[in-house]
């Protein structure tokens, strides 16, 4: 039986976590709003894909292409490839969230790579969920603010190259990806998909250096998860997200 006493203190110490992640993580949807309109895209068009995509990654990916004059078609499937990693959080996720009906639908739309981290470093069910949720909202709620004002200031300020904006959703992207890359396989995984972006990047269409990359990155996870992670997924716990 949990300690009801440490469940207290740790859903209070993992809101304070959840609301600190939220504020970092957001931060970044500056240089994905200025980005976006900058790239051709319109408010509107950058809000629908903060607030219906919701992926950070993704949505770079598909800026940068756009931005480089790469076709809409090479710009979704970029998108999609990045946005694959999401999909395999939902099956950890829904062994302690165990949502159904709309908070399901829910719970699908906020399995991003903050709120599944947040979660899955607590140990207790109740903290799990509430860190799942605390993060999954907070990080929603001030990324697409801050969408909202990057997009505005992308209209206001005109060439992004005066202001270095052009290399603002690389630089971002690093950000985002960087902390993630502690062990082995990541660092290897990461400096692969460089080297196969570069060296594509001359011959091949925009999109497509990054749309391979991708996929070498989708390849060496799913080769390097093993037999174990396999038979994980083939059996989950409660309903996938």
């Amino acid at each position: 039986m949990s300690d009801p006493g440490a469940t207290t203190t740790g859903l209070r110490a993992i809101r304070g976590q959840a609301l600190s992640v939220g504020l970092a993580t957001g931060s970044y949807g500056l240089s994905f709003g200025a980005l976006a309109v900058t790239a051709g895209l319109s408010v509107p068009q950058a809000m629908a894909l903060s607030l219906l995509l919701f992926s950070g990654g993704s949505q770079f990916a598909v800026v940068n292409v756009l931005g480089a004059g790469g076709s809409g078609a090479a710009a979704v499937a970029t998108s999609t490839m990045l946005g694959v990693r999401n999909g395999l959080y939902g099956i950890e996720v829904a062994r302690f969230l165990r949502a159904s009906g709309a908070r399901r639908l829910l719970g699908a739309h906020l399995t991003i790579d903050e709120s599944t981290a947040v979660a899955l470093a607590q140990e207790q069910p109740e903290v799990q969920r509430t860190g799942f949720w605390a993060a999954g909202l907070g990080v929603y709620a001030f990324w697409n603010l801050s969408t909202l004002v990057g997009a505005l200031v992308g209209n206001a300020i005109g060439d992004p190259r005066v202001w270095g904006l052009d290399a603002a959703a690389a630089a971002a992207f690093v950000a985002l990806i960087w902390p993630r890359l502690k062990d082995r396989t990541g660092q290897v995984t990461a400096a692969l998909a460089a080297v196969i972006a570069l060296i594509s990047f001359a011959p091949m269409p925009a999109g497509v250096p990054v749309l391979l990359a991708a996929i070498a990155a989708i390849v060496i996870g799913l080769a390097s998860a093993g037999p174990s992670s396999a038979h994980d997924i083939e059996q989950p716990e409660g309903d996938l997200l």
